[in-house]
């Protein structure tokens, strides 16, 4: 009889309490700044529970950070009812927390503050410090672990015979190190190698990534990456330990790590629950073959009031950013003050509104933009036939544009190297990587992580030149 351990991943659920709000602008522009259905964040995270419960094969559930989405006592009470709920389920859960989870005490960065969004302002509510976090959620991982590092609230559980989850609690100040120090780095080498000296396979979970998620990420936003991480690129290949699950960034994503003796880990990122397209992860392991299948499973249809005929990733697609640039594209020559409207809380409002004129050409051109004009810049007709050149010059590049941000945060990117959009866009990204050579354009140069391109960057967006499946992967862990 084999020796079988499976869970549910859940991360970033960015739970807001209903008593937190009332509708309005204030809140609406909260919302529309986060890209996230921060409205519906209890129906989603109640319809992702219900599933959970349903599957009476899985009885464990772990959290990994971003539970709430403004570090208020309110929110985290109702989120742990839902805890509560699942453990009455029968189900053993096991979580960590983040940045969200917290506001700042003016001892760090953090620069979350609880509040309650009225219909024209803010007023400030009861909020959850740091220091309290780990006796708030006791209940949900410390008190069953085989260890606990205090000082930054890890701990490792065991997931059932011959399987160790270790929860690596990251929840640094928001804009600086969120990682583990020397003692947790020392905790963390410990645990694995007790893990491994009892036989069993190691599990690591953690909130921010390990692997950036595409090349740029690590590049201008480092401090979004888990503090150390190349430190821990190294120790997962020394100790082999093949897997990480993070969240953060709130793309679907899987990549691996492969150092230069060959050894290889994967980072396994989970979008954010409350997305459009939201999903959460199941995993499955076999201690004695050393299988682990990672599988992914949506949020599917909710009972949301007013969405009548309309799908639930329909309703909430224009939450998210794809969805909002969809529709402020045709929208700035449609109705101007639509526009803004729209617009605040995502963009500089108060800028588009005084060069409307500029806004409404730009957004116009985008519109009337064909495939072929493209391809003439990037200099690539001749690997087109005549009769494909001329179907070109009618296929929209704004909808080439969508499907791709559409993918960012879902996975999978749609464009192959065998498609017309490929070839075209790589080709137009590596004339542009010519055109800042030669004119030493320093700022866009900027943002190209060294030994790196444009064109090269371009293939992160345009398909999967990875794993394959951003939503899939089977992989030994021995």
């Amino acid at each position: 009889m084999s020796r079988t351990s499976s869970f549910y991943l859940i991360t970033d659920s960015h739970y807001v309490s209903k008593e937190n709000w009332v509708e309005g602008k204030p809140f609406t522009s909260r919302e529309r700044s986060d890209q996230i259905a921060l409205k519906l964040s209890p129906e989603i995270l109640d319809a992702f529970i219900e599933k959970v419960i349903a599957d009476s094969a899985v009885d464990t559930v772990i959290f990994t950070g971003d539970n709430v989405n403004n570090g208020d006592m309110q929110s985290h009470y109702e989120f742990r009812e839902r805890l509560e709920k699942l453990t009455a389920a029968g189900k053993k859960v096991y979580v960590t927390t983040a940045t969200h989870d917290y506001c700042g005490n003016g001892d760090d960065e953090n620069f979350f503050t609880s509040c309650r969004y009225t219909e024209t302002g803010t007023e400030p509510i009861p909020s959850m410090r740091k220091k309290d976090l780990f006796d708030f959620y006791y209940d949900y991982g410390p008190k069953q672990a085989i260890s606990v590092h205090e000082e930054s609230g890890s701990y490792s559980v065991s997931l059932g015979d011959g399987v160790t989850l270790i929860m690596i609690n990251d929840n640094g100040n928001g804009r600086s190190h969120c990682g583990l120090f020397e003692d947790g780095v020392k905790w963390l080498t410990g645990e694995i190698d007790s893990a491994k000296s009892r036989g069993e396979l190691v599990l690591l979970a953690v909130h921010h990534p390990v692997i950036s998620p595409f090349d740029a990420f690590a590049h201008m936003v480092e401090f979004e990456m888990y503090g150390g991480y190349k430190e821990l690129w190294q120790l997962m290949c020394e100790k082999d330990v093949r897997v990480i699950f993070t969240g953060h960034t709130h793309i679907q994503n899987i990549r691996k790590y492969t150092d230069d003796n060959g050894r290889y880990f994967y980072d396994v990122s989970t979008m954010a629950l409350v997305n459009a397209a939201g999903k959460m992860r199941k995993v499955s392991v076999d201690a004695d073959s050393g299988k682990c299948d990672i599988t992914s499973v949506g949020m599917g249809e909710i009972d949301i009031a007013d969405k009548g005929d309309e799908s639930t990733y329909s309703y909430l697609y224009h939450l998210n950013f794809p969805g909002i640039v969809e529709k402020l594209i045709p929208l700035a020559n449609e109705n101007y003050d639509d526009f803004l409207a729209l617009a605040d809380g995502l963009l500089p409002a108060d800028k588009l509104a005084k060069h409307r004129g500029a806004v409404r050409l730009v957004c116009r051109k985008a519109e009337k933009l064909k495939l072929s004009t493209i391809m003439k810049f990037g200099k690539t007709s001749k690997q087109f036939s005549g009769e494909k050149r001329k179907e070109l010059k009618n296929k929209s590049a704004i909808n080439a544009v969508y499907e791709i941000l559409r993918c960012i945060y879902t996975g999978n990117a749609p464009y192959t190297p065998d498609t017309d959009e490929y070839v075209i866009m790589t080709g137009a990204a590596a004339r542009v990587d010519r055109i800042v050579d030669k004119f030493k354009i320093d700022k866009l140069k900027s943002i190209i992580p060294p030994g790196s391109s444009l064109e090269e960057m371009s293939r992160d967006f345009l398909y999967n030149n990875r794993t394959g499946d951003d939503d899939a992967l089977t992989l030994n862990l021995k």
